[in-house]
């Protein structure tokens, strides 16, 4: 008799070759022959998760999986493992997945076929169409063990077995969504649970005692809540008093990067990695005045998670969208120490920076859009002062921060804007063809822009 041990990309002991050899009837006069013609093989394989799942564990048996799909017929030499990424994600943003592909197309690929050891691990609903029509173009196959080998699109079993298996995997994501959403607005609502994700600016994590999950209490685990933060709670609070004292975004966030108070990024540089972490702005001032997790209730559901279809076929991106506040899910009870009153919330949204006239009269400025600052060459913006309309250049100036370096505001009143630009379409015999037309008018029938200096104008053609 003789042993022929089948390579399986490992290195095993004496024992696991014994157990695994072949045994192959030996014939007198014939020598052994090394096999030849085996398939190269790239594994794929991925994680949902992270935090809750032993990666080395699901990778073996994924492996070991494609391994018995693909036994006889070649050997893995290559792993592209993707971690913590849904299957509803596009393979081209799937970052080892994208790398597949991308080795596939470059014509040496190193590898003659794909493998993987579950299609839900790969997969959901089409998507394996396209993929597979994509690694054909180059002359790569991809095999399952659903369809106990390659998968051929030309035949009819294979493609019912991969419409089955997809809508299967998405009936999957469906039903469990649908479970753990209904749970968390459950535990969101009535018990007032802290459901994960970083916690707002102004308050730190602690524990609240023993994990509700008898089994993840006898484990030591405990249940999380939310605390005002001693540093930087104090600050959330002085943003939201000088929000009701009538004080603008734009004068908070100025006020802040003045007193050198250090931004959410900058604080924790840990949490926010991804950020910069220089100064406040105001989408960040914004942010927090409209977070009603301060009041001291629960708040879930406020930007949940979507996938819509990719532009490629079978293939989805992840995305979050607001909702209106109507579909907010708000605890009974209050569920953390609040940093602001509900009543002082509430009159928090009600303040607006949209401007409008006290007296309810629509203001009507007539040169909107041709004008533009001759120092800058920026569009002059529309401004009303002294019960009339007027323009003004900040030169690029935010209020979030100071101005350094830049020249004073240029300031024009609409009245003698108009007669210096009257006389100077007049100069130039613009205003002489007899027809009686404004001056707003006759600029944009000529597309002629006003440039604006500190004491004169002139006109520019488009």
């Amino acid at each position: 008799m003789r042993w022929t041990v089948g390579n399986e990309g490992q290195m095993p002991n004496t024992l696991q070759q014994w157990r695994d050899a072949r045994v192959l009837p030996r014939q007198r006069g014939q020598r052994e022959r090394e096999p030849s013609g085996l398939l190269r093989f790239a594994f794929y394989g991925r994680f949902s998760t992270v935090r809750h799942q032993h990666l080395e564990t699901s990778h073996r048996w994924q492996r070991d999986c494609a391994v018995g799909v693909i036994d006889g017929h070649g050997v893995i030499v290559s792993e592209y493992l993707d971690v913590g990424v849904s299957r509803r994600r596009s393979w081209f943003n799937r970052p080892r997945a994208a790398a597949l592909l991308a080795a596939a197309s470059s014509g040496d690929a190193g590898f003659d076929a794909v493998v993987v050891g579950e299609y839900e691990r790969a997969f959901w609903g089409r998507q394996a169409f396209h993929i597979v029509a994509l690694l054909n173009e180059h002359r790569i196959g991809l095999w399952l063990p659903e369809t106990l080998g390659p998968v051929d699109l030309a035949d009819p079993v294979h493609r019912t077995v991969i419409i089955e298996i997809g809508a299967r995997s998405a009936r999957e994501i469906a039903r469990d969504r649908h479970r753990a959403l209904e749970a968390m607005r459950v535990q969101a609502q009535h018990q007032g649970r802290y459901l994960g994700g970083r916690p707002p600016y102004g308050y730190r994590l602690a524990d609240a005692g023993p994990h509700p999950n008898p089994d993840h209490a006898r484990w030591g685990r405990q249940q999380q809540h939310l605390e005002p933060d001693p540093v930087t709670a104090p600050n959330v609070q002085w943003i939201f008093s000088q929000r009701l004292a009538g004080r603008s975004m734009t004068g908070i966030t100025r006020a802040l990067n003045d007193r050198a108070i250090p931004s959410p990024s900058a604080h924790d540089r840990a949490r926010n990695a991804h950020r910069t972490g220089t100064t406040w702005n105001v989408t960040t001032v914004a942010a927090i005045l409209a977070n009603p997790r301060y009041t001291g209730r629960q708040v879930w559901n406020r930007q949940p998670r979507h996938y819509r279809d990719d532009t490629n076929p079978g293939s989805t991106t992840l995305q979050r969208r607001r909702v209106s506040r109507n579909d907010w899910v708000i605890s009974d009870q209050p569920a953390h120490q609040g940093l602001v009153s509900e009543p002082d919330f509430v009159a928090a949204q009600t303040i607006s920076a949209l401007p409008g006239p006290v007296d309810g009269n629509r203001r009507c400025y007539q040169l909107v859009g041709v004008v533009r600052c001759g120092l800058c060459d920026r569009r002059m913006e529309s401004h009303w002062a002294h019960s009339r309309p007027g323009y003004r250049c900040r030169h690029g100036r935010i209020s979030g921060t100071s101005s350094t370096g830049r020249p004073t505001t240029l300031y024009w009143r609409e009245d003698r804007l108009l007669q210096q630009i009257g006389h100077a379409l007049r100069v130039a015999g613009w205003g002489d063809d007899g027809v009686e037309v404004s001056v707003a008018d006759c600029l944009r029938c000529h597309h002629l822009t006003v440039m604006c200096e500190r004491s004169a104008v002139c006109l520019r053609a488009e």
